[in-house]
């Protein structure tokens, strides 16, 4: 998955938003959905508003189980 990261304050965490478009049931428009993900920077690389790759992997504490794989493109 590729997201935006909109926090970096824990060490070795970075929190990901990801934005997915998905086709309303009973009107069949498009609704734009987020989630928030914790995932693990172990080099503490990202800074806030970087896009990035995620992947998931084993749960490595209590909300986080995603991994940053690489830094797709830096922020301005």
């Amino acid at each position: 998955m590729i997201g935006t990261v909109v926090s970096n304050k824990a060490d070795k965490t970075v929190t990901v938003l990801v934005e997915r478009l998905v086709k309303h049931q009973t009107y069949l428009k498009y609704v734009r959905r987020r989630t928030k993900f914790a995932a693990h920077d172990g080099s503490n690389d990202c800074q806030i508003g970087d896009r990035v790759l995620i992947n998931e992997s084993r749960p490595l504490s209590k909300s986080k189980r995603w991994r940053v794989i690489k830094i797709v493109e830096k922020a301005v």
